[in-house]
């Protein structure tokens, strides 16, 4: 869902920076990057979305499974679809790894993250896939946002 791109603070606006997850289907990794990075950002500084250019129904069920080990409930979660105006209400897009369908959004500053797809795997697969993810967001915003970390160590 998007968020407004401000947030106020006392009498004074401060901008909130939102990072974009995006994979094809938003059913795995883009929704655990989002899950982890709010999990850990100050919700006054930065947040972050999910959202995929083919959206599946659902989360994969592995994927809710191993998040769920870790504290995270992502049942109700809804993979949504890439817009125009999520991409406009984002600062940077993280792609997961999806090659030549991972989307582009002109002017908004792209990393990509190498990762395979979930869907399918093993637990464990999709647990170390979950982990890889984990330490990448971590990394993620003590190097672009270190001052909106809550507990990154």
């Amino acid at each position: 869902m998007p968020h407004d791109s401000t947030a106020q603070s006392g009498s004074a606006t401060s901008a909130i920076k939102t990072y974009l997850f995006a994979c094809v289907h938003n059913a795995g990794r883009s929704q655990m990057a989002a899950a982890l990075f709010n999990l850990y950002g100050d919700p006054t500084k930065c947040h972050a979305i999910s959202a995929g250019t083919q959206p599946a129904t659902h989360v994969h069920p592995e994927v809710i499974q191993v998040m769920r080990e870790i504290g995270i409930d992502l049942a109700s979660a809804k993979p949504q679809r890439l817009t125009d105006r999520l991409a406009e209400t984002s600062s940077v897009l993280i792609t997961m790894g999806c090659g030549e369908s991972c989307p582009y959004v002109p002017g908004l500053r792209r990393l990509d993250w190498e990762l395979p797809d979930p869907k399918g795997q093993s637990l464990q697969s999709v647990r170390e896939i979950r982990d890889t993810i984990h330490e990448r967001v971590k990394e993620l915003i003590r190097t672009e946002c270190a001052d909106c970390c809550v507990n990154c160590r």
